[in-house]
């Protein structure tokens, strides 16, 4: 069953492959990272097990995340099938954007 929102909790592992060359003197996740887990949580709130053919269609990114920060993901559906998304970090937004079916 597909749920029109729905908030998600990630923790960055300390250890994720992106850390390795991204930055070594201050790692930081890489946005690819924040768009690929909203891509995860967006199949699981729509109860599928991927969304392939899915696309970014915008992705604002508002402060650097770094290893082992607690993260909120908040995906909500839109009137015209897409899905918003937030993420947040100890109540500041740290990026947003929306991901968009493929036409049909």
């Amino acid at each position: 069953m597909a749920l029109d929102a729905a908030e998600f909790d990630w923790a960055v592992p300390a250890d994720h492959p992106a850390f390795a060359g991204h930055f070594p003197a201050r790692p930081i996740v890489p946005g690819v990272v924040l768009l690929d887990q909203a891509l995860v949580f967006a199949a699981q709130m729509r109860g599928r097990p991927d969304l392939d053919g899915w696309q970014v269609a915008q992705a604002k990114f508002f402060v650097p995340v770094g290893p082992s920060q607690a993260l909120r993901f908040a995906l909500q559906t839109t009137p015209r099938g897409a899905i918003a998304f937030r993420v947040s970090c100890e109540g500041q937004e740290v990026a947003a954007g929306s991901l968009v079916p493929p036409a049909p």
